[in-house]
């Protein structure tokens, strides 16, 4: 409990004390006083609980702020007291400060776990100067500076690893709970928490643009993006307020003027209308909701700029995927080897001599499978032959590597592979040595995030690729896709997101999910783009509403599960609030509700909102 809500329980209590027997005094008949003593004595406990009511009140009133529900509280108590129902009116009072104290305890709650992210801000990072750590600012840490992080430590800004090895917590940011190992070379992200080994780290970017930042920036924007229901609510109150002000006014002076006499029923009426009336549980709950749903997202690693992206991804069920990076890893490796005469290991070595003076993805991908030291004294007369490959001497002898053409042209009689991904054909003197296949390989929780998705209640599933059509349709045909298009530009995925766009119907949204800067396009124009935050470029991350942290793409069929949640819990505010109102309201009116029934429909009614609104948070 904070040290503002500590202070309010407290003059709740006190006033609550110095009410209760005056209460059960005046209900006895023991309270035999003069009306205005009464009135004293009534008013001390009103006024410890609802001073600061009274104080922001007048305030907005100055301020031309009037109708809103500390109006609404002030007009209501004071009519009460005007009418003699001296303990209607504190017991207004005190019932609507427990509301108000337990809303401010619900939405501390919802905030915790955007909280927590907060604290990922670095204060400060160390750099050696003279030979002395000395702690600075991050921000005056330039781009190729060497920072060290001690062991506990939280990491500072983004860079690489030239020193020590340890494990680092990126729970904070992924909402993975066992800790990624960072060695020499590793790329290391700010916000994480250093384990037990020191750290050299020369910075890769500056803490501008370092990914704390980025994500902070997020969180601390996500507020002022609302869902269209928020927006109507917010407008329904601006209107409603005013409207039902007058009502109450109308309801205490027109009936004793057409019927005559009865003023002080019709005043007590028109008073328990205005507490009814109150819109607390309709503009504090609906946000709550909202806020609660951006904050159980985060707690499994999933960043959503708004709550009118939670309102959005509700209503998906279109979604496509670029490939690489977002559902395969990015990464080209090895998976099959297919030697001819030769062994295995001699036709990785032969390959990656072949290959050793390159520095494209594939040529590393042999060179890493190969992992033995290269000698390239053994290698000479390197040509390479654009779109074909390379051809070497290789201890005297010549080699050819690369693509059928290449076997086509030195005319190789060769095996053709059928498996999925680059094939590299080896021929040593003319003769064919073996195949080796370099693929991008899947990730292992694609398949099943697409089952997840399916089983969510996504219709349609999509990928979009620049790859060859035989690569991306063994992809999609492996992970259960609808659809696929393949041989893409980046200017083409924009295409196909529009046409696939204009064919959708009524309510029916669109998500993007990419990784690359190319991809940044698609993601803006998507109804809802959704980027990997971990090795995602920084272009994709500004374009995306929803920003996965560990580009985990099991993922989204979690955050969309909360989406729904969060929207039918929202829902389930807006007519519950709405309806009790209605009936006491028309109740009231009719004076068959006083004010203790007024005080459930506001306060009960908000209390209640409040409490269905927390379910979000423990939404498993």
């Amino acid at each position: 409990m904070t040290k503002k809500q500590k202070k309010m329980l407290t003059r709740i209590l006190i006033a609550a004390l110095i009410f209760v027997p005056l209460f059960a005094a005046e209900h006895m008949g023991m309270l035999e006083l003069p009306a205005p003593f009464v009135f004293v004595l009534f008013l001390v406990p009103y006024l410890i609980v609802g001073w600061d009511i009274l104080y922001r009140a007048l305030r907005n009133i100055r301020n031309g702020q009037i109708f809103d529900e500390n109006f609404l509280m002030c007009i209501a108590t004071f009519g009460a007291f005007a009418v003699q129902e001296f303990e209607e009116a504190v017991a207004v009072m005190l019932f609507y400060q427990v509301g108000e104290l337990f809303q401010d305890y619900a939405v501390n709650r919802s905030r915790q776990s955007i909280a927590d992210l907060m604290d990922i801000c670095p204060e400060y990072a160390n750099m050696e100067v003279d030979g002395e750590l000395k702690e600075v600012d991050p921000d005056d840490v330039a781009v190729g500076d060497i920072i060290i992080i001690k062991p506990g430590e939280r990491v500072p800004l983004d860079g690489v690893v030239i020193e020590g090895t340890s494990f680092v917590d990126t729970s904070a940011l992924t909402g993975e709970s066992v800790p990624r190992q960072m060695s020499e070379g590793s790329e290391i992200i700010s916000g994480c928490v250093n384990g037990n080994g020191l750290l050299r780290v020369r910075v890769s970017k500056e803490f501008e643009d370092s990914t704390v930042t980025k994500i902070l920036e997020l969180v601390e924007n996500a507020s002022s993006k609302k869902a269209p229901v928020e927006n109507f609510i917010t407008k329904f109150a601006r209107y409603y307020t005013p409207i039902v002000v007058v009502g109450a006014a109308l309801l205490a002076v027109i009936p004793p003027l057409v019927y005559g006499g009865g003023w002080a029923d019709w005043g007590l009426r028109a008073c328990s209308f205005l507490v009814i009336s109150c819109p607390c549980a309709l503009v504090i709950s609906v946000p709550l909701g909202f806020f609660g749903g951006i904050g159980a997202a985060s707690k499994v690693g999933v960043l959503v700029k708004g709550s009118n992206y939670l309102e959005t991804l509700a209503q998906m069920d279109t979604i496509v995927f670029d490939k690489t990076g977002t559902l395969t890893k990015g990464e080209f490796n090895v998976s099959h080897v297919y030697p001819e005469g030769i062994s295995e290991t001699q036709l990785l070595e032969t390959a990656a001599l072949a290959e050793c003076y390159s520095e494209h993805p594939i040529s590393q991908a042999i060179k890493k499978a190969y992992g033995g030291p290269l000698l390239t004294e053994r290698v000479s007369h390197a040509e390479e032959i654009p779109g074909h490959g390379v051809k070497v001497l290789i201890d005297g002898k010549e080699v050819l590597a690369g693509n059928s053409k290449l076997m086509e042209a030195g005319d190789i009689q060769f095996k053709p592979a059928a498996d999925m991904g680059t094939v590299i054909y080896i021929a040593i003197d003319k003769v064919y040595a073996g195949s080796i296949i370099i693929a991008d390989q899947i990730k292992p929780e694609s398949k099943e995030a697409l089952k997840a998705l399916k089983a969510s209640g996504v219709r349609h599933t999509v990928m979009l690729t620049g790859d060859k059509a035989e690569v991306g349709e063994a992809v999609a045909k492996e992970l259960g896709m609808d659809q696929v298009y393949t041989e893409l530009l980046p200017a083409d995925k924009v295409s196909k997101v529009e046409e696939l766009l204009a064919g959708m119907s009524g309510k029916s949204k669109l998500a993007f999910v990419g990784d690359g800067i190319n991809d940044a396009p698609v993601l803006s124009r998507a109804d809802i783009g959704i980027a990997m935050g971990s090795m995602g470029s920084d272009a994709a991350i500004e374009a995306a509403d929803i920003v996965l942290m560990d580009d985990n793409p099991l993922k989204i069929a979690s955050v969309i599960r909360i989406a729904r949640h969060t929207l039918g819990i929202v829902t389930q505010n807006i007519v519950f609030a709405l309806g009790v109102k209605a009936i006491i309201l028309i109740l009231g009116a009719f004076g068959l509700a006083n004010m203790w029934a007024a005080v459930f429909a506001d306060v009960g009614v908000a209390v209640l909102a409040i409490l269905n609104s927390m379910r979000v948070l423990k939404m498993k």
